[in-house]
């Protein structure tokens, strides 16, 4: 059973993980330039899962078709995340371009959680979780200023 601290964890490292890559790709973006920087990022890390997915003899990979088309489009997701993370960083700085991208995830994450979309769990709009989201707004604000 995974517990919680376990999830911090791997929460945490994926976060650093996120920042560093973040940092990484601003300066292929700015040496290299957008697409190339994201062919890269792509490649490699491509590369990398095709010899795990092999060593573990694909794993569940021929289920591909059981689950909802749209799913399938996350890879198309997954370059305009890295497109945007390697484009806004250089020009924004880490903690404005994190800060945006970020809160941008949070509030969509709201609205998901609320209205079930997508297949997720519904987890409804609190009074609480609408002050979270006013402080989120303030918190951006104060960090674009």
């Amino acid at each position: 059973m995974v517990t919680t601290l376990l999830l911090i964890i791997v929460a945490i490292a994926g976060g650093i993980a996120v920042a560093i890559q973040g940092q990484f790709m601003g300066v292929m973006d700015q040496t290299i330039g957008t697409r190339e920087s994201i062919f890269i990022t792509y490649v490699g890390g491509g590369g990398i899962m095709a010899a795990i997915m092999l060593a573990s003899r694909w794993g569940n990979l021929q289920a591909w078709h059981t689950v909802p088309w749209y799913v399938l489009t996350s890879g198309v997701l997954g370059i305009v995340v890295v497109g945007t993370i390697g484009y806004v960083i250089p020009r924004l700085g880490l903690v404005t371009g994190f800060t945006l991208i970020v809160s941008s995830q949070f509030i969509l994450g709201l609205l998901i959680d609320a209205q079930g979309w997508f297949g997720a769990e519904v987890r409804p709009l609190t009074a609480m979780k609408a002050v979270g989201l006013g402080l989120l707004l303030a918190g951006i604000t104060l960090i674009m200023k």
